[in-house]
C-alpha cells in the first residue's frame, strides 16, 4: 500500500521505505507564517505497551526525515518500548511547499506548535545540521519537555573561526556557503544529491563529478526512484523549496552569530534573538540532561572547537562522544548504526 499525499510536494512518489503508511500523521500548523500549512511526520510506537522512551529526529537541510531511516529501523529492530517521532520541515519531504525563504527560527516555530500538538514530555531530542538550531530552538520554550539530547554534527553557538568553517569548507575555492550563489534555484536539487549522500572526505575535482552528475540527473529526472539522491532532488524540485534551501545555505558563514535578510514577503529577517536564547537557556535548563555527541570531523560542525562548546554547556555529553575523522557532515548517513546504540544507551542503561 502507497503513502497516500496530502501535500503539494514535489515528492510525489517516495521510496517504499520512507514511511509506512499506517505511520504517517498530518499536522495543519495552526499560526505564524505558515499558519495553515501541512506539515509531514511519522509517529511510530514500537510494542503495545506505554512506551518507556519518546524520541523526536529533527532534519536539516538540504535533508528530509528520510535521513534517520536506518536510525529509526534499527529502533525498531532493537524491540525496545519506544516512540519514534520525525517530521518533514515545510518545503522539505512530504510536507506543503516554501513560500518565503525560511530560516531555522521559522522552522522552530513550527515544530513547536507540533511538539505542544502532541504534548511531548520525557523527550530525547536528536538534532543533526540545522535540526540543531530547530530542534533546541523549539523546545527550549518548553525545556521541561526535554530529558535527553543526541547531538550530530550541529550546533548552536557562534561557530569558531580556527580550522574549518563554511568560508572555507569543502574547499577553499569551492565553499558551502559559494553555492547558493553559483547554482540556480531549479538545479538545486542536484546539488541536494551530491551533499547528503556523497558527503564523505574527498578532492575538489570528484566532488564537481559527483555534483556535475547529479545536477544532470536532478534536471533530467533521470536520477532513480528508489534512490536517496531522488530523494533529497525531488523535495527541491520546485523553486520556492529550492530558494528556502538555499537562504539556509546562504546563512552557514554566520552560524551561530546570527543572520539578518531580506524576504520578499515579510521584509527584514534577522534571528540573532533566536540564537542569543538558546545560548542562554541551554546551559542553564539542561546542564545536567544526559547527553551524547556523534561527529563526522571533515566538517566545521564536526571539529574539536564546536565539540568543546558542547561539553561546555551539556558536561554530560563528555562521556558519550564518537568522532570520525574519515565522517563528513551528513555523519547520521555513513554512523546510524552507532547513533542508534547511543540513542538505546541514553534511555536505557
Amino acid at each position: 500500500m502507497s503513502l497516500s499525499i496530502v501535500t503539494n510536494t514535489p515528492l510525489k512518489k517516495p521510496p517504499a521505505d520512507y514511511c509506512a503508511p499506517e505511520d504517517a500523521r498530518w499536522f495543519e500548523i495552526p499560526g505564524g507564517k505558515d499558519s495553515g500549512k501541512t506539515m509531514f511526520y511519522y509517529d511510530i510506537q514500537v510494542g503495545t505497551d506505554e512506551p518507556e522512551a519518546i524520541v523526536v529526529l529533527v532534519h536539516g537541510n538540504p535533508e528530509t526525515s528520510y535521513t534517520y531511516r536506518r536510525i529509526r529501523d534499527a529502533l525498531i529492530e532493537s524491540n525496545k518500548s519506544v516512540r519514534i517521532i520525525a517530521m518533514d520541515h515545510i518545503g522539505f519531504g512530504l510536507s506543503d511547499q516554501a513560500d518565503f525563504e525560511m530560516v531555522d527560527m521559522h522552522h522552530s516555530d513550527n515544530l513547536l506548535q507540533l511538539v505542544r500538538h502532541l504534548d511531548l514530555t520525557e523527550v530525547t531530542l536528536a538534532v543533526h545540521d540545522w535540526g540543531g538550531p530547530i530542534g533546541i530552538g523549539a523546545f527550549i520554550q518548553d525545556p521541561y519537555r526535554v530529558k535527553n539530547l543526541m547531538v550530530m554534527n550541529s550546533t548552536i553557538f557562534p561557530m569558531p573561526k580556527k580550522g574549518l568553517t563554511y568560508r572555507n569548507y569543502p574547499h577553499r575555492i569551492l565553499t558551502w556557503s559559494l553555492f547558493p550563489r553559483l547554482y540556480p534555484a531549479f538545479a538545486w536539487g542536484g546539488v541536494a544529491a551530491t551533499a547528503v549522500t556523497n558527503g564523505e572526505p574527498q578532492g575538489v575535482l570528484r566532488m564537481i563529478y559527483n555534483a556535475t552528475g547529479n545536477t544532470l540527473g536532478h534536471i533530467m529526472n533521470t536520477l532513480p526512484r528508489n534512490s536517496p539522491e531522488y530523494v533529497w532532488s525531488q523535495s527541491l524540485r520546485s523553486t520556492a523549496n529550492a530558494r528556502s534551501s538555499m537562504r539556509k545555505v546562504k546563512q552557514t558563514s554566520r552560524w551561530g552569530y546570527g543572520y539578518r535578510y531580506n524576504d520578499h514577503s515579510y521584509g527584514v529577517q534577522d534571528n540573532s534573538e533566536f540564537y542569543r536564547l538558546m545560548q542562554e537557556r541551554v546551559p542553564h535548563f539542561w546542564r545536567d540532561c544526559k547527553a551524547a555527541g556523534v561527529f563526522g570531523q571533515w566538517d566545521p560542525c564536526g571539529k574539536d572547537e564546536v565539540i568543546a562548546q558542547w561539553h561546555e554547556a551539556l558536561p554530560k555529553m563528555k562521556r558519550l562522544t564518537r568522532k570520525y575523522r574519515d565522517v563528513g557532515h551528513f555523519v547520521e548517513e555513513k554512523k546510524w548504526k552507532e547513533i542508534a546504540e547511543d540513542l538505546i544507551a541514553l534511555n536505557f542503561s
